[in-house]
């Protein structure tokens, strides 16, 4: 799992509380920063969906890859209305979760959104998954992968 996330407690985007251990076991994940009032996330936040669900959901060998968003959101409300209206099938820090703050300062996030892309130690595979995501689409994955060391049976044919 990332140890980002050691000891803490994620939620999926139907509130259940979500084992980050078991969740993200084995897999490349992307930190998401982000927020509902923010134009760009806005309009990132579709690219990011069809990213997650062709890699994840939609491919005969569902890719290691999680989604953590973490909000940056005026209220618990408001994260969860545009988790519901802009999100994928993705996890989520809890609006409440103080830590938020300490992986903000960890990553350096300074502008909104930001897609980092991490290891299972946390240590950063790029800051610059979006900008990877809208250029390249599902290959960067393959990128992603080879700096992880995480060894899985994936091919991309497109």
């Amino acid at each position: 799992m990332v140890d980002v996330f050691c000891g803490r407690t994620l939620i999926n985007k139907d509130g259940d509380l979500v084992d980050p251990e078991e969740a993200l076991r084995n897999k490349i994940v992307g930190i998401y920063f982000s927020a509902g009032w923010c134009a760009h996330c806005r309009d990132f936040a579709p690219i990011l969906c069809d990213f997650y669900t062709e890699l994840v959901e939609e491919s005969d060998h569902p890719a290691q890859f999680e989604i953590v968003f973490v909000s940056s959101d005026r209220s618990a409300d408001e994260m969860v209305e545009y988790m519901h209206d802009m999100h994928g099938e993705w996890l989520a820090l809890p609006w409440h979760d103080q830590y938020k703050h300490e992986l903000k300062k960890r990553y350096s996030i300074t502008a909104l959104p930001k897609l980092v892309i991490v290891k299972q130690n946390g240590d950063v595979i790029t800051d610059k998954g979006r900008k990877q995501i809208r250029d390249k689409g599902l290959a960067c994955f393959q990128n992603w992968l080879e700096a992880a060391d995480i060894f899985q049976n994936f091919q991309f044919s497109g």
